[in-house]
C-alpha cells in the first residue's frame, strides 16, 4: 500500500496538469484564437478552473495533507517533501474558503473581458470595457469577502500574489519610495534636455525586431527547446511547466524599446520559470514563490542588465548591423542614453526606472478604491487622469494611454500591481548580493556573458520554485529583508552618471 504522501504527489500531479491546460488555453485565446471563439473559449476555461479547483480543495486532499504531514514528522525543514506539504497546506488553507462556483465564474468572465479589452483598448472606448470592469470589481470583492480580511478588502488579494504583505506594508514601501525618487526626478527634470530619446523612435523593420529579440532571449539562457516567444496585444509570460514556458511581445514599427525590452523583461520570468524545474520539485513547487520575486528576476534582466551600458558595449554593434538605415549615425554612447532617457510617459511598460513606480503607485491607489467603493468605474476614466497629472504631470490623450493600457483588470488581476514595486526593490538587492559573491559579473556581461549571473540566480532563487516564502527566500539570500536601499542607490548612481547631476 502506498503512503499518504505518495497519494498527496499523485493527486497534486493531475491538479498542476488541469492548471496547465487551463494555462495552455488561456495562452491560445491571447495569441491565436479567432476572434469569434470568444463566447466557447470562457466556458472551457471556466470548466477548467472549477475542476481544478474542485479537485484541489476537496476533503481528499486535506486528508492526504495531514497524513502526509505525520509521515514527515521530524524531517528537516528544507527537505522538499516537507516543503511540498507546507506550501500545498497554505494554498489549501485558502482555496477552501472559495467555492467552486466563484473560480468558474471569474475564469468565464475574465476570458470575456479579455476579448473586450483588447477590442475597447484598440479603438480607445472605456465605455465598452466598462461594464466588464463593473464584473471584475464585483468578482473580485467577492472573492475578497470569501478570502477574508482584517483591515482592507485589498489584503486578501494582494496576499494571493504576495504572500504576507498588506495594503498597510504597501502604503509604507510608497512614502517611502516617493521620499528617495523625489530629488532623483527633480535633478534630472533640471536636465531633461541634455538626453535625446529620437535614434529608438525611428524606423525599425518588425521581422527584424523579431529577429533581434529572440536572439536576446537566447542570449540571456532562454531555452528555445523549451519555449517559445509569440505576439500579443500585451506581453506575458505563460509557464505550462519549466519545459513549456511561452513569452509574447509586441511590435511597435516607430519604438523599437517596445518588443527590445518587452522581450528582455519576459524573458527574466522564463528563465525563472525554466529554471525552477532544475531542482527536482514537485510541479506544484516548480514555478516563482511570489509575483515580488518573479518580477524581480524580470525587471533585473530588463533594466539592470539589459539597459547597461556593458549590455550594449558587446550587442549594439549587431543591433547597429541589423539596422544599418536607422542607427548607422547612432554612436553606441548616445543609443545607451536614448533607451535610458527618464521623462514621465503615458505607457507603463515603456516607462523609464526612475518614473516606473509612480505608474505603480497610480493604480494601486485606483485598485484600493475601486474594491473598497470609494471610487466607482464610472468616475474612474475621471480618477485615472487626475491621479495621472498628479503622479507623472501628464493627461493622457485617450483611453488606449491612460485608463485602457494594462491587460490586468479584465483578467481580474486586481492586487497584482504593487509586486512591480516590490520586484523592482529586491531586482537590486538580488544584483548587489550576486556581485558581492562574484565581482566579475559586470565584465562578463560587457563580454555578452551571463552564464555567472544566470547559474547564481538558479542556484539562490530559480531551482527553490515555491519551497521557500517570499521573505523567507529574501532573507535566505540576501540576509536582509525586502528593502529600497540597494534599488535607490543603483538609481542615484546610473542617472547620476547618466544626467550629471
Amino acid at each position: 500500500m502506498g503512503t499518504a504522501l505518495e497519494g498527496l504527489k499523485a493527486r497534486l500531479t493531475d491538479v498542476q496538469s488541469l492548471r496547465s491546460a487551463g494555462g495552455l488555453v488561456s495562452w491560445e485565446q491571447q495569441t491565436y484564437m479567432p476572434e469569434g471563439g470568444a463566447t466557447t473559449r470562457a466556458g472551457h476555461l471556466a470548466i477548467l478552473a472549477r475542476l481544478e479547483h474542485e479537485m484541489f480543495t476537496a476533503e481528499e486532499t486535506g486528508r492526504l495533507l495531514d497524513t502526509a504531514e505525520r509521515e514527515l514528522d521530524g524531517a528537516s525543514y528544507d527537505d522538499a517533501d516537507v516543503s511540498l506539504v507546507r506550501v500545498t497546506k497554505h494554498d489549501y488553507a485558502i482555496r477552501t474558503k472559495v467555492p467552486a462556483a466563484l473560480v468558474a465564474e471569474i475564469s468565464a468572465e475574465t476570458a470575456l473581458a479579455t476579448q473586450i479589452w483588447a477590442k475597447a483598448r484598440a479603438q480607445s472606448d472605456f465605455n465598452a470595457f466598462a461594464p466588464s470592469l463593473e464584473k471584475m470589481v464585483d468578482l473580485t470583492r467577492q472573492l475578497a469577502d470569501y478570502l477574508g480580511y482584517a483591515s482592507h478588502p485589498y489584503d486578501a488579494l494582494l496576499d494571493q500574489y504576495e504572500p504576507g504583505t498588506t495594503t498597510a506594508d504597501v502604503v509604507e514601501m510608497f512614502a517611502g519610495l516617493r521620499r528617495d525618487l523625489l530629488p532623483i526626478a527633480n535633478a534630472i527634470a533640471e536636465r531633461k534636455d541634455s538626453v535625446s530619446d529620437a535614434p529608438i523612435h525611428r524606423n525599425f523593420d518588425v521581422a527584424k525586431q523579431k529577429t533581434f529579440t529572440e536572439q536576446a532571449a537566447a542570449w540571456f539562457g532562454f531555452d528555445f527547446k523549451r519555449g517559445r516567444q509569440d505576439q500579443s496585444p500585451h506581453p506575458f509570460c505563460q509557464s505550462l511547466s519549466p519545459d513549456d514556458v511561452r513569452i509574447t511581445t509586441r511590435f511597435i514599427p516607430n519604438f523599437l524599446s517596445s518588443s527590445v525590452f518587452g522581450t528582455m523583461h519576459e524573458t527574466g520570468h522564463a528563465l525563472y520559470e525554466q529554471g525552477a524545474g532544475l531542482g527536482g520539485l514537485h510541479p506544484i513547487l516548480a514555478s516563482g514563490t511570489s509575483l515580488g520575486v518573479h518580477e524581480s528576476q524580470s525587471r533585473m534582466w530588463e533594466n539592470i542588465v539589459g539597459r547597461s551600458r556593458g549590455y550594449w558595449s558587446h550587442f549594439y554593434p549587431q543591433l547597429q548591423a541589423l539596422f544599418p538605415e536607422s542607427l548607422s549615425d547612432v554612436d553606441m554612447e548616445t543609443f545607451y542614453r536614448a533607451i535610458n532617457k527618464s521623462e514621465p510617459s503615458h505607457i507603463r511598460v515603456e516607462a523609464d526606472e526612475v518614473t516606473y513606480n509612480l505608474h505603480i503607485m497610480l493604480r494601486f491607489e485606483m485598485e484600493t478604491d475601486l474594491v473598497s467603493g470609494k471610487l466607482s468605474v464610472k468616475d474612474a476614466p475621471d480618477a485615472w487622469e487626475e491621479r495621472s497629472q498628479g503622479y507623472l504631470g501628464l493627461t493622457p490623450p485617450d483611453h488606449k494611454r491612460g485608463i485602457l493600457q494594462d491587460v490586468h483588470w479584465s483578467i481580474a488581476l486586481i492586487g497584482y500591481f504593487p509586486t512591480y514595486s516590490i520586484g523592482n526593490l529586491l531586482s537590486a538587492q538580488f544584483y548587489e548580493t550576486a556581485l558581492k559573491q562574484h565581482p566579475s559579473i559586470p565584465d562578463e556581461i560587457a563580454q555578452g556573458r551571463f552564464d555567472t549571473l544566470l547559474g547564481w540566480l538558479r542556484e539562490n532563487i530559480h531551482q527553490h520554485g515555491r519551497r521557500y516564502f517570499p521573505q523567507e527566500l529574501v532573507q535566505r539570500v540576501t540576509g536582509e529583508k525586502i528593502n529600497s536601499r540597494a534599488y535607490i542607490a543603483y538609481l542615484r548612481a546610473k542617472f547620476g552618471e547618466i544626467y550629471g547631476f
